[in-house]
């Protein structure tokens, strides 16, 4: 295979347009080619990491293998290509700064004064290469977050100017920009893109591929005028238009040539064409599917439901491999108590009780557990809502009416959920839980046990509480067994009831595992006990 290649995706006009989609697009049309390849995101903002932001602020917060708390785009990464990602695949430009001015304290710079060139755009450079030596990839996607002209993006549009200079035919430039309609005089209008890329041409940057998101086909007119005036060779300007689904956009932009293009721009061959035959199975079963199967998800973010991205995509994944659309009612936790609790959870399926931080909406929380586990509706807690879950049967069937976790009640008197050991000495609030992949031996015979249809399994977590396990042979007595642990420190990783027709709780966060053409065993069980009559 060649030395690794360089793709740079930028984007104008305005935000949300789609970059992380866009580069897993290109990134599964060059896998599927053959090649190897990762996706990274430079984040513009002073966060070392999104772990301590509001989901409202960002949306959720996605953990990868190893432990990094990540941008949601990682996701995306993920389900699209199939391969893990890492703490490398994420900078912020928190982390950035956070490098250099540890490199200075320690005299690395040799009392050279410290500036953004050439020392921030350094560090930028090296994260950027950093993947393609350490990992020898054949191509390493750099997607640089919010859209050129902030003020925030200029240290990286600049790293991208002079790694388009030292890389030469190694690297290429996506701009991703916006066309949008006037309906009042039925005009698209390209003027947004030419300033966009006028901007990034100020910069020193030209663009190799444009990209334009639209509503409405695009005219070979339109494209050559913007590539007329945005110096593009026109076959590479290409349209990216509203598609029924975001899994639909790796075919679109196949259609439109966009890794062929790419592969021109770093001088390597254009062999046959492939067929994503995987692919097009997932959207043909996602389309020809005719039954609904119906899922509560009962959070406090549901006003974002960026929030839950991962629970969604996971729940829409098998949906599909279950031949059903998967429609998902968001229900805020607050919004819920015991005494509206069957009217707002009517007609689901099955209700998952979406993960989170601190004492608000857990009451809601509770009282949607209630009705589902006393209504034998297929339940599916993850994280806080497995943790929830405890609580609530400690309280209506333990009869410990005080029962809590430490986290919503220090002075609770039963602290069925409790601060980790190795917790108890932690002030930081970044990066500090337990995070990443840990093993967990699930019970023979158990619902877990059957999904996975093996014993060991490894999950990624995020929490800083865990099951009291001085609790565990109440609960096992009382029919609520514990059907996962952790083998090194028996922590309670799975709680089901198994008369239940299907209720578990998961510690760990199966979401950010699932993906398109392998789609999670406990959704694929959860969905399946939704759907059975």
């Amino acid at each position: 295979m060649p030395e690794t290649r360089y793709v740079f995706v930028t984007g104008g006009v305005a935000s949300s347009l789609g970059k992380g989609i866009i580069s897993a697009s290109l990134a599964k049309l060059l896998q599927a080619r053959g090649y190897k390849v990762t996706i990274q995101k430079l984040d513009p903002y002073l966060n070392v990491d999104p772990g301590t932001l509001n989901p409202y602020e960002h949306g959720e917060c996605f953990v990868t293998e190893d432990g990094a708390e990540t941008d949601l785009d990682l996701g995306h990464y993920e389900r699209f290509l199939n391969v893990p990602t890492s703490q490398a695949n994420n900078v912020t430009t928190g982390r950035i700064y956070q490098n250099v001015i540890n490199k200075e304290r320690k005299g690395d710079y040799l009392g050279k004064t410290v500036q953004i060139i050439p020392h921030i755009t350094d560090e930028i450079k090296r994260n950027i290469k950093l993947l393609g030596s350490k990992h020898k990839y054949d191509f390493v996607i750099t997607e640089i977050g919010g859209t050129v002209g902030d003020i925030e993006s200029l240290p990286y549009v600049e790293a991208v100017r002079q790694l388009k200079w030292e890389l030469g035919n190694h690297a290429a430039v996506v701009h991703l920009t916006l066309v949008p309609y006037l309906n009042a005089s039925g005009e698209l209008k390209t003027k947004p893109t030419q300033h966009s890329v006028k901007q990034l041409l100020e910069n020193g940057i030209q663009p190799d591929v444009l990209v334009l998101r639209t509503e409405h086909e695009l005219s070979q007119d339109i494209r050559r005028k913007v590539a007329l005036f945005c110096n593009v060779d026109s076959k590479a300007v290409i349209q990216s238009i509203d598609v029924k689904t975001i899994y639909e956009v790796p075919v679109k932009m196949q259609e439109e040539g966009l890794d062929e293009i790419v592969l021109k721009k770093v001088d390597l061959p254009i062999d046959k064409k492939p067929a994503l035959k995987e692919w097009k199975g997932f959207l043909n079963k996602l389309y020809k599917a005719e039954k609904t199967v119906k899922i509560g998800l009962v959070g406090k973010y549901v006003e974002l439901a960026d929030a839950y991205k991962s629970i969604i995509e996971a729940l829409n994944h098998a949906g599909t491999y279950n031949d059903r659309k998967t429609k998902v009612e968001l229900i805020h936790s607050e919004e819920l108590n015991d005494q509206n609790a069957a009217e707002k959870l009517n007609g689901l399926d099955g209700v998952l009780v979406a993960p989170g931080f601190g004492h608000r909406g857990i009451e809601g929380k509770l009282s949607a557990i209630k009705y589902v586990r006393e209504n034998n509706i297929p339940f599916l807690g993850i994280c806080l809502g497995m943790q929830c879950a405890v609580i609530e049967y400690a309280r209506n069937v333990l009869n410990l009416k005080d029962a809590s976790s430490r986290e919503m009640n220090e002075r609770t008197p039963d602290a069925v959920i409790d601060l980790m050991e190795d917790q108890k000495n932690v002030t930081d609030m970044g990066g500090t839980m337990r995070l990443g992949a840990y093993d967990c031996n699930l019970k023979e015979g158990s619902n877990s046990f059957n999904a996975y249809g093996k014993a060991d399994v490894k999950e990624r977590h995020r929490h800083r509480y865990e099951f009291n396990n001085e609790y565990l042979e109440a609960y096992e007595k009382a029919g609520m067994k514990a059907a996962g642990c952790n083998p090194d420190t028996g922590l309670v990783e799975i709680m089901e009831i198994p008369k239940h027709k299907w209720f578990v709780g998961v510690q760990f966060h199966p979401e950010y595992s699932s993906t398109v053409l392998k789609p999670h065993p406990i959704f694929m069980a959860f969905i399946k006990a939704a759907i059975q009559e």
